[in-house]
């Protein structure tokens, strides 16, 4: 039953846009919808640049000579023609744990409040909002590192708090953008920008690092920032909230989207359906295949550059540049997998749940296998690289899983959807830096990481197991507000039959029992 009423949506969705996506492809060169997917990963890259910037500018701040930094001697380190400066901060692992995991105490506390908001008010303001205040914030980074470690703390997770409105207002826009057939590659696409600009990042960081201009690491922080802010200008003038409200949108792409989605306005009688959806199965499949992405994802993000200098023992210009690769083929199976994902359905090669659970699952093991070999490759640095890689790009598969799937189930709530998955989701932000702090506190060696990858694949495999049994493509019934109502209208009008079928007296006897 379920597979059929799957096959009909996608069915009709593809009845839509062969009717319209002709008429709407030849009117402009680049659709409105196609510039906001652009905006908006555009938007993700500074997103990342401004968040992983600290895992490269770390490795240099930190003093490894002044503090009892414990530097694996297992493998050989690299042939450079010189070393890497100390920085000028004692903090040990378990410190460098704490900054590195305090973006995500704040970034927890935005996510359903920017899926509610985005859905609510504007997603526009809210996604642009978000990242201006990192933005903003980062360019006071070095001078909160300089006066305390707990101001940079504290720096920290108010970026985090601005930034975690991000997705949940990105997922908003799209429930409003989004025809049903093309959410796998415009969200695909545009989420994508979040690993470029760890690509971008990374390397771009390590050279910051490595050289003289405006002081070394703090210029990282400063070339992000300034980016970021020049990013928001360009977005407050070009994108808008939905296609009723853009000026310069063709007739017929307003018609294709309009028709293709049909009414996902918030009017301020149509109430957010809580109960339904913190019962709903396939929330909850959604919400572990998040937390075990994200566990991986998040502990890989921080910790790479670390693993790179303190096992594999490369420089700083190396770390950036080696530690980026991985994210490159992320980007790049992100981009291609929602293509894939899309061609599955609208062939109808497989159902949407069925493309959805085959993309996961392809997303969760390549991941969990090739970072448990990782730790038993020794000091084989290319097959270390190579397996890194693979395991770090594998899960870029999950963008056309369970990523996506919040559109999939629900496109009139997705951003509340991804704001309470990616609430979840981001307790490894904080948790997963913190267990590397513990595992590795003064004892850098292979062994330690093994555990650490071991943690790691058990989280994936769980996340995949669990959304093979619960996960789902289809729509579900709560996502319209007419049934919503109508749910209300039928307890209430049950409540009056009973007031009429039975006198006051024996509503209020208290041995009285309803029939």
């Amino acid at each position: 039953m379920g597979h059929s009423q799957d096959e009909d949506v996608d069915s009709l969705h593809n009845k839509a846009a062969t009717e319209n996506v002709t008429v709407n492809s030849t009117k402009d060169c680049i659709s409105c919808r196609h510039v906001l997917a652009l905006m908006g990963f555009l938007g993700f890259v500074n997103v990342y640049c401004l968040r992983v910037n600290l895992s490269v500018a770390l490795v240099a701040m930190v003093n490894s000579t002044g503090t009892e930094y414990n530097q694996s001697s297992e493998c050989p380190t690299s042939n450079t023609s010189h070393s890497d400066p100390d920085g000028e901060f004692d903090w040990d692992e378990k410190t460098q744990g704490i900054v590195l995991g305090s973006f995500f105490y704040g970034y927890i506390l935005t996510q359903i409040p920017g899926g509610y908001l985005g859905t609510r008010f504007s997603a526009k303001y809210l996604f642009g909002g978000g990242v201006l205040c990192t933005a903003a914030l980062t360019l006071l980074t070095p001078l909160a590192a300089r006066t305390s470690v707990w101001l940079l703390v504290a720096l920290r997770i108010v970026e985090g708090i601005g930034e975690g409105v991000t997705f949940p207002a990105m997922h908003a826009l799209w429930g409003k953008w989004a025809p049903p057939n093309e959410r796998s590659r415009l969200g695909a696409f545009t989420y994508a920008g979040a690993q470029l600009g760890t690509v971008i990042s990374l390397p771009i960081s390590g050279w910051l690092c490595d050289s003289t201009f405006l002081g070394g690491w703090p210029s990282v922080f400063y070339v992000f920032g300034v980016l970021g802010i020049l990013w928001f200008i360009v977005w407050m003038l070009i994108v808008h909230e939905r296609p009723s409200e853009h000026p310069r949108i063709s007739a017929e792409e307003r018609e294709f989207i309009e028709k293709s989605l049909g009414d996902t306005s918030m009017h301020d009688d149509t109430s957010t359906p809580w109960l339904s959806i913190f019962l709903s199965v396939r929330v909850w499949a959604i919400v572990l295949s998040h937390v075990a992405n994200n566990w991986g994802f998040y502990t890989l993000l921080t910790c790479l550059p670390t693993y790179m200098k303190q096992i594999l023992n490369f420089n700083l210009s190396e770390n950036g540049l080696l530690s980026a690769i991985p994210y490159f083929l992320l980007w790049f199976i992100q981009s291609t997998g929602g293509r894939l994902a899309d061609f599955l359905r609208e062939r109808k090669i497989l159902s949407t749940t069925n493309t959805r659970k085959l993309m996961n699952t392809l997303g969760m093991l390549l991941p969990a296998t090739f970072l448990v070999a990782t730790g038993y490759v020794g000091c084989d640095k290319v097959l270390a690289i190579v397996f890194l890689t693979i395991s770090v790009g594998g899960g870029g598969f999950c963008m056309s899983g369970f990523n996506i799937n919040h559109l999939d189930i629900s496109p009139r709530y997705a951003g509340i959807l991804m704001g309470i998955t990616n609430m979840f989701a981001t307790i490894p932000g904080f948790v997963g830096p913190a267990i590397v702090g513990q595992l590795t506190n003064h004892d850098q060696t292979r062994h330690q990481w093994q555990i650490v990858f071991y943690i790691c694949a058990a989280v994936y495999m769980m996340g995949m197991v669990t959304y093979l049994f619960c996960g789902t493509g289809e729509e579900q019934e709560w996502n319209d507000p007419q049934h919503h109502k109508y749910s209300l209208l039928a307890n209430r009008d049950e409540d009056a039959t009973l007031h009429i079928q039975h006198s006051p007296a024996e509503l209020t006897d208290p041995n009285f029992v309803y029939n």
